[in-house]
């Protein structure tokens, strides 16, 4: 029976307060938990800081992860994301290595983002910088650090785009494509958006542009998710809800919205999985189908233990010999 990956997707960037969001690392971390024994093999990490607002700070990151390893039989796939804060989205050297200070110092990371380009991210949103600059040193630090890439993808030209950066191998296969529908400056969240997707993958494949060997998920924002999900399973995918994406869960018979949190979207991905005729894969199951090595707990317990907050502070100090710091004076999200 065929294996589907549910990725949940905690917290998000942007998602405005008055939702179900968890925010500190301790909320994070125990829905995380909770979000594992219903089904979710991978969880897609963002911070938030004290307003609420997006952040890359590493420090965040370092205590949601060591509390989410804190649950000894939580063998959840922990994927963190290279984007989650506009500020430090300008392409300058300080930004580009605040964005993936966390995967270059903090223990226990096995996949993280890799989006392939740039666009205008809604209005007045301003601009998602992801130069090749900016990608090479990414992909180079995964490929290092044994970090899987998540291959980010917003718009058609993407997928072309992963090429390049094999080229240059600061990344190796197999590849696993992440079809992002629904955001502004991206393709709408579809059914036609996706399979146009899939047709570009399968050529480029076909055309030995792209690697054999890809696993691909896909979600939708908002409206979207439940066509983007629904469409992904018929077509052998992967999929991945939560927070970050959607907010609303449905409506109900009063005609007024339900709200959603993570666990009820990852039950009824879960129960779409089974009622589709697939098996939700376990962590270890979706480790070995994307080529993950197995998780070692006690060893990554022990190298979390092994570093300071002062000494990732110390790090981010370092930061400061690249120039400046925040370029806008607010982030998005926010309370």
């Amino acid at each position: 029976m065929a294996k589907t990956i549910i990725t949940a997707a905690m917290t998000g960037a942007v998602t405005p307060a008055g939702y179900n969001i968890p925010e500190t690392p301790e909320q994070i971390a125990e829905q995380v938990y909770e979000v594992w024994k219903h089904g979710a093999s991978v969880v897609h990490l963002h911070m938030r800081d004290d307003q609420g607002f997006g952040t890359m700070n590493p420090v965040k990151f370092y205590q949601t992860i060591k509390q989410i390893r804190a649950h000894k039989d939580c063998d959840v796939i922990i994927n963190c994301t290279s984007s989650g804060d506009n500020r430090v989205s300008d392409d300058s050297p300080y930004g580009n290595a605040a964005r993936i200070i966390h995967h270059r110092i903090i223990p226990g990371i096995e996949m993280g983002t890799f989006d392939v380009g740039s666009f205008n991210w809604g209005v007045p949103g301003g601009v998602f910088h992801n130069s090749p600059t900016f990608l090479i040193d990414n992909g180079k630090n995964q490929l290092a650090r044994g970090i899987k890439p998540e291959f980010e993808i917003f718009d058609f030209g993407a997928i072309r785009s992963v090429n390049a950066y094999w080229k240059q191998e600061c990344i190796k296969p197999p590849f696993h494509f992440q079809f992002c529908l629904g955001v502004m400056g991206g393709m709408d969240a579809t059914p036609k958006s996706l399979m146009l997707l899939l047709d570009e993958m399968y050529e480029q494949q076909a055309a030995g542009k792209l690697p054999k060997e890809c696993t691909w998920s896909a979600f939708g924002i908002g409206k979207g998710h439940l066509p983007v999900m629904f469409t992904a399973l018929a077509n052998g995918g992967h999929i991945r809800v939560g927070m970050e994406d959607n907010v609303v869960y449905g409506t109900g018979k009063d005609g007024k919205k339900i709200l959603a949190t993570n666990l009820m979207l990852v039950e009824r991905a879960a129960n779409a999985v089974k009622a589709f005729g697939n098996e939700v894969a376990t962590s270890a199951e979706a480790r070995d189908m994307l080529s993950i090595k197995p998780l070692d707990h006690e060893a990554v317990s022990k190298a979390l233990e092994g570093i300071t907050i002062e000494y990732i502070e110390a790090e981010m100090e370092k930061l400061k010999a690249f120039g400046s710091t925040y370029t806008v004076a607010k982030g998005m999200g926010g309370k």
